[in-house]
């Protein structure tokens, strides 16, 4: 226990011991410790350059050193990088170390120490940490000037995708200052108080001139900003090939792929390097380099391709032989010798590229359609010769070479054109005609088709046409016809007759082709088939025929529907019984006719079949025009007209009649049918295409009805259009037409003529009243109140007296003249006042006025004095001799009065007193009294009057005047 003790004790102290060695050793300086630690800064690159020395090192000594590095922001505590760089470190040498910020280095300060520790097996004992250097403080802000605030970094080029990092540094506090990228506000974070950060991470690339950032105040009065060069990312460049041309000089070329998309003095450049000879060169383009091949034979190249820019760098290699990369030029002086319709030579000449290389050149000859292809091994001089051309053809002739011991590439094309001779036409014209019987003559239309170029061997000048009599053999006739014609026309008489027609160019004349024409047109009556059309054309077929034919023509036109027939045929062999029409003239919904003829052996033709239809039919488009007609209670008439061909875009199977009505019922021989608009309608089906009438039946009297007619086909029926209304009429309607309808006319008959009689009618039985204010009479009527009255009232005037004028002429004398030779008057106011009862009335009734006064509808009774009795007087006379009589005496009471003759003259009070007259009217003739009623006015002459027919009479008729007194 004690010897334990003992052990415990001593190694303790051996241990306590080796502790104090330990710290005096470290205590000591390191021998090769970094010294002269200097920091140089990059704003542009955002990078600190460190520069330092070590110290103590022998005249040749070289050690291997690792240096640790350590780098504070802010604060020396706050470490953000650690980096150990190893090197070799020599005597008397500088030593150099850089890294980057992503925080711009004028957003904060930086500090920087190192320590260093040797990593050489030499020196074993010196592998352990040397002490820290002090603290190199790099503190960009103090260099700035006195704006308000600074944005960094300036001018900062990344690559696309790269995170970047913006600050700005404000003199004030607080700052309120915003920063936007492109005009996008951008979320910051505090990193002191006067600086913020902006970390944009995946930057994009926007545009060649950069992208803009800027920063304001909250104020405006101060905007500062900065440009963020975003590059794409520099590719390898791809498919580097050199090859040469001469043996003198080497065109290197690639792909440099996508541009970085920055100006052109921060773009990326090329450079070229040779390994064996260890040139180097700068490219000035950026997709090939030339080099010149070394004069002293080296046919081995090592290139290295390098592209670079400001951010990296990218290359790519190419180990070759100079002789196996030989691009020969491309051959020249190509001529063509001996040209004729056949045949033709073609040489060419060729760069050398030295005394020792072959070149195989390849000859391509291209015309028609045809490609003839030859090989040559050429030195110096190339030739080949082409036969079996085609006459009159254009040919494209190229040749191209590459080096025959080492293929590496072809040349380029060297081309040129030549043309062969003309020869004589290979092939008879396509001969067709149309015979039309006019007047008893032939019209012949001739017909040809073109030769085709392989046929013509050059080109048609003019065609000729023989025309031979065969009845009357010694009788031709020679056309000429310039090209490019392809038809005439012709007129013969009954006869037979052969036509050659041959198409003609500069060197000859092509085969004959023979036709033979009769005045017989050959369009014999043959019934016509239907066919149908495909996609591709018409697939006809007819019946061979038994006995020897030459050929079959089938016929047709292109645009049956256009003004003009454009006649087209096709030949086939004798042996042949279909054929494929196709053109691409062929439209749906238009019928087309065929016609096939057979050729005899005498080259006759004659009509065999005739066929008709539509490449693709189509549904009709319109419906036919429909007339109504017999239009009954129970029934109605409906007829059409039948569709010219033009109209029919397919074959019409028949039609169908739709029949609306309110009932909705549906008869036998009709179907119910639902309309595209669910409207419900009978539907009647007639199945004959020819058949243009159908008749409506079992309707019923004064409904409402609607019908259509539209066609159908194969392929469809007509629009459904607007429907076309009727109302069936009653039942008893006819009936009753049958019996208005005369009593109507004789109307008409009876009002026309009266028309022409109504002024005959008018006298007859309503003549015109007279104009009251065109009557003469008013003139002489002097109203007491109103001198300018136009119509007489009773109340404005006041009669006086009736003259009673007695004249003798010869040795008639009047009644009176034993009494008196003076005028008598009948006074028909009472003369005295004392007089006041009621006396005899004397009425006038005009017959023309027969109205009452304006202000009275009585007659006015005038009382007069007594009269002698009825006996005394005269017979009176009838009321026509009276109205006959006062007529008269009106008509003359403004002239001479007849001698002989006794006149009553009315004469008005209101008259001044006429020149003879031997009494005066008194002056206050008494007011007349109201009388019951207003009888007929009349003046009866004396000596005319009867005695009335009864003893009761009194004057309410007349009033009777006395032969022998006067009255006043």
């Amino acid at each position: 226990m004690a010897l334990f003790s003992v052990f415990q004790t001593t190694f303790l102290l051996a241990l306590l011991s080796l502790r104090t060695y330990q710290s005096e050793v470290l205590s000591e300086p390191l021998p090769w410790a970094p010294e002269s630690l200097r920091v140089f800064i990059n704003s542009t690159h955002q990078c600190l350059h460190l520069q330092w020395s070590v110290h103590n090192l022998a005249h040749h000594q070289e050690l291997k050193m690792v240096f640790q590095i350590e780098i504070s922001r802010i604060k020396t505590s706050n470490v953000i990088w650690v980096e150990n760089y190893s090197t070799t470190v020599k005597w008397n040498q500088v030593l150099h170390w850089s890294w980057e910020s992503k925080l711009p280095l004028e957003c904060a300060k930086h500090f920087i120490r190192m320590r260093s520790a040797v990593d050489d097996a030499k020196t074993p004992e010196q592998s352990f940490w040397s002490n820290w250097s002090s603290w190199e403080e790099v503190h960009v802000q103090n260099s700035l000037g006195h704006d308000p605030f600074f944005v960094f970094p300036k001018d900062k080029l990344v690559e696309e995708g790269s995170n970047v990092t913006i600050c700005y540094v404000s003199r004030s506090q607080p700052n309120n200052i915003s920063c936007y990228l492109e005009g996008v506000r951008m979320q910051g974070e505090q990193l002191e108080p006067n600086v913020s950060v902006f970390n944009l991470n995946h930057v994009a690339f926007i545009r060649e001139t950069g992208t803009n950032i800027y920063c304001k105040g909250d104020q405006g009065d101060s905007i500062k900003g900065i440009v963020l060069f975003v590059s794409k990312v520099l590719e390898e460049p791809k498919d580097f090939s050199c090859e040469t041309q001469d043996l003198t000089t080497l065109n290197c070329t690639w792909d440099p792929r996508s541009d970085t998309g920055l100006l052109k003095q921060l773009s990326q450049s090329y450079t070229l390097f040779e390994s064996f000879s260890g040139k180097k060169t700068l490219c000035k383009h950026k997709s090939w380099c030339s080099w010149e091949v070394a004069p002293e034979s080296q046919e081995m190249y090592n290139f290295t391709l390098t592209a670079e820019n400001y951010l990296r760098k990218r290359s790519v290699h190419l180990l070759f032989n100079l002789t196996h990369r030989v691009h020969p030029m491309a051959p020249f002086s190509v001529l063509f010798t001996d040209v004729s319709a056949t045949n033709a030579t073609m040489t060419w000449k060729v760069h050398t590229t030295g005394n020792y290389y072959t070149l195989l050149c390849q000859v391509e000859l291209y015309g028609e359609g045809e490609v003839i292809q030859r090989n040559v091994s050429v030195e110096v001089d190339g030739k080949q010769l082409f036969g079996g051309l085609k006459p009159d053809t254009e040919y494209r002739a190229q040749v191209r070479c590459a080096n025959a011991n080492h293929f590496w590439k072809w040349s380029e094309w060297t081309r040129q054109n030549f043309t062969t001779a003309e020869a004589a036409p290979s092939e008879a014209p396509d001969v067709w005609r149309n015979v039309k019987s006019v007047q008893g003559h032939s019209v012949v239309t001739l017909f040809w088709k073109p030769l085709s170029k392989l046929q013509a061997n050059g080109k048609i000048l003019f065609y000729n046409i023989v025309i031979e009599n065969l009845d009357r053999s010694s009788i031709s006739k020679l056309l000429s016809i310039p090209a490019p014609a392809n038809g005439t026309e012709l007129n013969l008489d009954q006869c037979l007759y052969q036509i050659h027609v041959t198409a003609n160019n500069s060197v000859g004349t092509s085969p004959a082709s023979v036709i033979i024409v009769s005045g017989d047109p050959g369009n014999k009556e043959v019934e016509e088939e239907r066919v149908k059309g495909m996609e591709d054309g018409f697939s006809l077929s007819w019946k061979p025929q038994p006995g020897n034919v030459t050929g079959y023509i089938v016929e047709w036109c292109d645009h049956p529907r256009g003004p003009l027939c454009d006649l087209q045929w096709k030949s086939v062999g004798p042996t042949t019984t279909s054929t494929v029409v196709s053109s691409d003239a062929f439209r749906p919904g238009v019928q087309y006719n065929f016609r096939i003829y057979g050729i005899s052996t005498e080259r006759v033709p004659y009509l065999l079949e005739k066929k008709t239809g539509y490449s693709q039919e189509l549904a009709p488009s319109d419906n036919p025009q429909v007339v109504m007609s017999n239009l009954t209670s129970r029934s109605f008439t409906l007829s059409w007209k039948d569709y010219s061909i033009e109209s029919q875009p397919s074959f019409i199977q028949g039609y169908h009649v739709y029949l609306k009505s309110k009932a909705g019922q549906c008869h036998s021989g009709s179907e119910k049918a639902v309309l595209s608009d669910d409207a419900v309608c009978c539907k009647y089906r007639i199945d004959n295409p020819k058949q243009k009438t159908f008749v409506v039946e079992n309707l019923q009297p004064e409904s409402f009805y609607e019908f259509l007619v539209t066609p159908y086909t194969s392929v469809g029926e007509g629009p459904h259009g607007a429907f076309t209304k009727v109302t069936t009429p009653d039942e008893y309607s006819p009936i009753l037409i049958r019996i208005i309808l005369p009593m109507v006319f004789c109307i008409l008959l009876i009002m026309i003529i009266c028309y022409l009689k109504s002024q005959w009618m008018k006298e007859k039985c309503y003549p015109d009243i007279p104009d009251p204010y065109k009557s003469s009479v008013l003139s002489l009527i002097k109203s007491k109140e109103n001198p300018r009255l136009t119509i007489m009232s009773i109340k404005d005037c006041v009669p006086d007296s009736i003259e009673v004028l007695n004249k003798q002429e010869g040795t008639r004398k009047s009644l009176t003249e034993t009494e008196s030779s003076k005028a008598t008057y009948l006074y028909l106011l009472p003369t005295e006042k004392s007089y006041s009862g009621p006396g005899p009335c004397i009425c006038f009734e005009n017959f023309t006025y027969n109205q009452a006064a304006s202000d009275s509808a009585s007659c006015g009774h005038v009382p007069v004095a007594p009269v002698a009795p009825l006996s005394q007087l005269g017979l009176l006379t009838s009321p026509e001799n009276l109205l006959k009589a006062l007529e008269k005496n009106y008509m003359n009471s403004l002239g001479e009065i007849p001698a002989g003759e006794t006149n009553l003259n009315y004469v008005s009070q209101l008259a001044s007193a006429m020149s003879g007259d031997k009494f005066i009217l008194p002056t206050n003739p008494p007011e007349p009294a109201l009388c019951s009623e207003y009888k007929m006015q009349m003046a009866i002459p004396l000596g005319l009057a009867s005695p009335p027919s009864s003893g009761s009479s009194s004057l309410s008729s007349v009033t009777l005047l006395d032969e022998g007194e006067h009255y006043h």
